[in-house]
């Protein structure tokens, strides 16, 4: 592929990611209303449908990464991509709740397409920039979970849903139906741009002669050396980060008195953090420091975020009072917000380095089988891990997620530092310090 096709392929997959994710955005703020709109829609039915997603993800990550290292990327990108407006169009027009688990499960199913992205995205960059490249992917994840919520909010506004209504009054419309089929839309997008602009990242030549099945393509995967240990640490910073996800909102809200509205704040400032942590800070760091060390630096900052949330409190008595400038700025506030940066810097800096480090292991004809298991991994921990977080805020108290998520990440200091025993001498060589937005 030439430069200015990698750099358009690039840019292309940047959009598709961005556009896929602002569509799951968008449906985040309904998706407990809508919920609790049908017979027997309750919490427990609510995790149940956030379980059926990451359990299906789980499943076809492997499949999709694994397809498209046989038949190309793009493909399976569009493919999956037209499984999103199909899932989201279901989901807008669901009169029953079973119809919401078909629609959330093949929106999981299709939410795999992840691997293949990070697959791509590690077929048009040399080695040497690929956690740079990385690091985007996971801004423009970031970037739709900014912009999604925020869009979903609007467009279930009573006055939005009737000014949409009054233009197409053929469309049943409605505050849960309308965020819908705009996340459909926002799919359906990312079809046309896929199908219109996208590229194919692997040439016929570089496809291995004698094909694996899909299973003897997982099973290469996770027998490369050093692939096992990343498995693992993915799973615990799944596990770990995905419970202290689920629980911060109650958390917020019985310990601080924060409203729903107070909470979503606090999470858009964990999301723009994320974005420029993962879209600003990771290229530089990696063209001065190996993942490894990157690895190691991410999994101590996450642990102490981690760590200390339920001690924000404590935390906030070392800062002074600013509601003399701005009302809202109390200590409380300030301690919350100090420990709550910890936690985007330290998982936007693991995740980027422990996916490039998994890009190194695995050889370039199983680049989509390994990020297909690797996201498989986080997503069954994220299958696993709220509603046992979940049981622990309300069997042992607010604090015992945080603190037994923070032991849970201390293992993956100790793999990474087994990683770097074994495979020392598979490390590429330092990199000259470049820009990181040059890719190449």
């Amino acid at each position: 592929m030439q430069e200015s096709a990698r750099r358009r392929g690039f840019a292309i997959v940047f959009a598709v990611v961005f556009l896929d994710l602002l569509g799951f955005g968008i449906i985040i703020p309904i998706l407990p209303y809508y919920t609790r709109s049908f017979p027997g829609g309750t919490e427990f039915v609510i995790g149940l449908l956030a379980a059926s997603y990451s359990a299906m993800q789980f499943a076809f990550a492997p499949l999709l990464g694994s397809l498209s290292d046989r038949v190309g990327r793009r493909p399976v990108l569009i493919l999956s991509l037209c499984g999103s407006v199909v899932a989201w169009t279901v989901f807008g027009l669901a009169d029953a709740l079973w119809l919401l688990f078909v629609s959330r499960m093949l929106a999981g199913a299709m939410g795999g397409n992840l691997s293949t992205a990070q697959a791509y995205v590690a077929d048009v960059t040399p080695p040497e920039r690929r956690a740079a490249a990385l690091g985007y992917i996971g801004a423009a994840f970031g970037l739709g979970f900014i912009f999604g919520p925020g869009i979903g909010a609007v467009l279930s506004f009573d006055a939005t849903v009737a000014a949409v209504d009054a233009v197409v009054p053929a469309v049943p419309i409605t505050r849960f139906s309308l965020p819908s089929f705009a996340a459909a839309f926002a799919s359906l997008c990312g079809v046309v741009v896929a199908l219109a602009f996208l590229p194919e990242s692997r040439s016929p030549d570089g496809a291995p002669t004698e094909r694996q099945s899909a299973i003897g393509q997982l099973g290469a995967a996770v027998s490369t050396a050093g692939l096992r240990e990343l498995l693992v640490a993915f799973f615990l910073v799944s596990f770990a980060f995905s419970g202290v996800q689920i629980m911060f909102v109650p958390y917020v809200a019985d310990i601080y008195g924060y409203t729903a509205a107070q909470s979503a704040l606090l999470l858009t400032y964990v999301g723009v953090l994320a974005v420029v942590t993962q879209g600003v800070l990771v290229g530089p760091l990696t063209a001065r420091y190996s993942p490894i060390a990157l690895s190691l630096a991410g999994t101590a900052v996450l642990v102490v975020g981690v760590g200390a949330l339920p001690f924000s409190i404590a935390v906030g008595t070392v800062f002074p009072s600013l509601t003399h400038l701005v009302p809202f700025l109390t200590a409380d506030l300030l301690g919350l917000l100090a420990v709550l940066t910890l936690l985007p810097v330290g998982n936007g800096v693991l995740s980027v380095t422990l996916t490039a480090l998994v890009s190194q292991r695995a050889s370039a004809d199983l680049q989509g089988s390994a990020f297909g298991v690797t996201q498989g991994a986080g997503s069954l921990a994220r299958t696993v891990g709220p509603p046992v977080m979940g049981g622990l805020y309300a069997a042992v108290g607010y604090w015992s997620p945080f603190v037994v998520g923070s032991l849970l990440l201390l293992p993956v200091a100790a793999l990474v530092v087994r990683l770097r025993t074994q495979t020392d001498s598979t490390d590429p060589p330092k990199p000259r310090p470049a820009d990181p937005g040059h890719i190449r």
